[in-house]
């Protein structure tokens, strides 16, 4: 008989739940900690009770359910807010930068370069190495118009 087989299945819960809760470290995610959990919860019950490995197996299934309950309704309420509306909106972001037209951009079509990547523009007129200003998104096409300098005194 080995070490793990003359272990108290309690025991084996408790650690289990141990091990899986220092994986939610590591891990990428949130969900062991749930799992964890409900094998802490259930090794202790095991150990004041002395259950059989069925009921162990029912009380681990719904302790894990209680604790994706309780764990989704805490998190969930959790507004995350921002001072950027912007955020997520990448093209909106864009707009009222100053960028480069690398085709002709016309009310039909052309290129722009933002940063280090081209996107589709129209509007303007601009002519390749002009400046465009962006002043709107439609779809993933850039609306531009040419941008206008204040003349020197």
């Amino acid at each position: 008989m080995n070490f793990i087989e003359s272990m108290e299945p309690a025991w084996l819960w408790l650690i289990g739940g141990v091990i899986l809760l220092i994986a939610e470290i590591i891990a990428p995610g949130f969900f062991l900690v749930f799992i964890g959990a409900a094998a802490i919860a259930t090794g202790a019950f095991t150990l004041l009770f002395d259950l059989g490995t069925a009921p162990q197996l029912a009380l681990f299934a719904l302790y894990a359910v209680i604790a994706f309950m309780v764990g989704r309704k805490v998190y969930a309420n959790q507004n995350v807010d921002s001072t950027d509306p912007l955020l997520n909106d990448r093209s909106a972001r864009l707009i009222g930068k100053v960028v480069t037209v690398i085709a002709d951009v016309d009310e039909h079509s052309g290129r722009v370069r933002v940063g280090d990547s081209e996107w589709s523009a129209r509007g303007g007129p601009g002519r390749p190495g002009e400046r465009v200003r962006i002043t709107g998104v439609d779809g993933n096409c850039l609306l531009v118009e040419p941008e206008r300098l204040i003349p020197s005194a």
